[in-house]
This record gives structure tokens, C-alpha cells and sequence, in this order.
């Protein structure tokens, strides 16, 4: 209960200053529609009621969402291309081919990094460059080559999710292979150990929390990275999707609701990271509160 208390006020609180910004963003259509019709603008809880219950609002109230969000879910069979199980599996399919191959991509990265001075001093300022690139302006150039190779679908939207997951995986897994420190690797040293052996014996053990930590943004990055990979495609097909056909038809509510489910996806693959590190510290002897 100490726990659920702080997150629910806090929840309490967004949804409270939500409803507060709602009204007034939702107002001027009212009062232009009513103005339109040559009667009274409604006034006070006529008004806030009327400013809540708009098909297409400018903001949309928290009920509308959550509706739209349940219809969408539940309501709907899996196949509907309406439905949000129906996108959002197959952004989840982008996101975790992307996320494997950036975490590949980065632990390979961030061994020879370590192991290699040269490639510490030349490809390291590269990969810190490379983000320095906004992704919308990269995404459609990405999806422009791979088509001209003939490669359409998952892929082009899995590399542009590798693109934003490798990062914080090889700064992560850097960190977390030099984190032994100079006593533990003299006596490495002293058994004569090699540089594969060290990896495999000191410095790989030392790197799983900080890779662990790293994963968790490199999936929540992978998933936008899907997400942004489906818009300058003109997919018809996941919640990047649902995206732009919901900012086509002006339909607010559809595009909240796409929002909402892609936090939500995010927050449940976070929370399988988050359970897979627990599992994994705890059989490798480390204590809750000791890393």
C-alpha cells in the first residue's frame, strides 16, 4: 500500500490538471457553434459538460480516451484493423527484432571499444554523433534506401528501432565492462588469465546491471523508433499508423488512445526487463539494495 498510495496520486493529480486543461482548450468550438447557430453559448456546468462529450475535441477528456481505449481493445475482434491488439503486435514485432539487433549491435560495439584503443578513440565519438541526428529526419531516408533494395515491412522499421536502441546499450555495457576495479583485474593478472577470459570471468559479470539498466531505455527507445519507422511509409498497419490516420481525419480521440496504448506497451516491456534482471541478479548472488 505504501507503494500503490504515491502512484495513484500522482495519477489522481495528471488526470485532475487533464480535465482542467480540457475545458478550456474545448470551449472556443463550443462557443463558435453557438455563435453559428444564433443562440447562447452554454455557461458554467452546461458548458463543461458540453466541452467534455465533443466528438472531436481539441483535447480530449480522460473518460473519452479510456473509452475509445477499451472499445478498441476489447471491443473489437484481434484481426479489425481497428483494433489495437491488431496495430500494436505489430509494432511490438518492429520494436523486438530492432531491440535484438541493437543490443547485438551494441554489446559487440562495446567489447572491442574496451578491448581496443583505437576503436575507443574513433568509433565512440561516431556513436555519440550519430545521435545527435533527429530520427524523424533519418527515418525517411532509411525507409527511401531500403525500398530502392527491395526490402519492405518489418525490417526498414527494425533498423530504424536498432538505430535508437544501440545507444544507451553501448554506453551501458562500456560503463559496465571497465566497472571492475584495479585490484580485481590484478588478480587476473596473477592467474595469468587472458583477455578473453577476463571478459568472460570479470568484466561480462560486473556489466549485467548496468546492461540491464541500459536495456530498459533501449527498449522504450526501440518502441518509438518502430513507431516513427511506420509514418513515412504511409502504413496501414500499427500504432504509427493509427497515428496518421487519426491526425488525417482529425479524429483526436483515435489519437489519444494510440498514444495511451503505446505507453502502455512500453510500460509492460519495461516491466518484463525489469522482472528478467531480477531473476538474473538474484541467481548471480546479487541482494536487492546491495548494487
Amino acid at each position: 500500500m505504501s507503494r500503490i498510495l504515491p502512484i495513484l496520486t500522482v495519477v489522481l493529480a495528471i488526470i485532475s490538471i487533464w480535465y482542467g486543461a480540457a475545458v478550456p482548450m474545448n470551449t472556443a468550438w463550443e462557443v463558435d457553434q453557438a455563435a453559428r447557430a444564433g443562440v447562447p453559448a452554454p455557461v458554467g456546468m452546461d458548458l463543461v459538460a458540453a466541452t467534455l462529450a465533443q466528438d472531436r475535441p481539441v483535447l480530449p477528456a480522460p473518460h473519452q480516451v479510456a473509452a475509445e481505449l477499451y472499445k478498441s481493445t476489447f471491443g473489437l475482434k484481434v484481426t479489425s484493423p481497428k483494433s489495437l491488439i491488431y496495430h500494436g503486435w505489430i509494432t511490438i514485432s518492429a520494436t523486438l527484432v530492432g531491440f535484438a539487433i541493437g543490443t547485438s549491435f551494441g554489446i559487440l560495439l562495446a567489447v572491442g571499444i574496451v578491448h581496443n584503443r583505437a576503436m575507443d578513440a574513433s568509433v565512440m565519438p561516431w556513436a555519440i554523433a550519430s545521435q545527435t541526428i533527429p530520427i524523424l529526419a533519418i527515418a525517411p531516408m532509411i525507409i527511401v534506401v531500403m525500398n530502392a533494395l527491395g526490402v519492405q515491412g518489418l525490417i526498414p522499421k527494425a533498423i530504424i528501432s536498432a538505430f535508437l536502441s544501440f545507444f544507451p546499450v553501448l554506453v551501458g555495457m562500456v560503463k559496465g565492462l571497465r566497472s571492475p576495479d584495479a585490484a580485481q583485474f590484478d588478480l587476473m593478472k596473477t592467474y595469468n588469465a587472458s583477455a578473453p577470459k577476463v571478459l568472460w570471468a570479470l568484466r561480462l559479470p560486473s556489466s549485467v546491471p548496468y546492461l540491464f539498466a541500459s536495456l530498459k531505455v533501449g527498449i522504450a527507445a526501440s518502441l518509438v523508433g518502430a513507431i516513427v519507422g511506420e509514418m513515412p511509409t504511409g502504413a496501414v498497419a500499427g500504432l504509427g499508423a493509427r497515428l496518421l490516420s487519426g491526425s488525417y481525419y482529425g479524429q483526436t480521440v483515435q489519437i489519444w488512445a494510440a498514444l495511451m496504448a503505446a505507453a502502455i506497451v512500453a510500460a509492460g516491456l519495461v516491466a518484463i526487463v525489469g522482472a528478467v534482471e531480477r531473476a538474473t541478479l538474484q541467481r548471480m548472488g546479487y541482494r536487492e539494495g546491495a548494487r
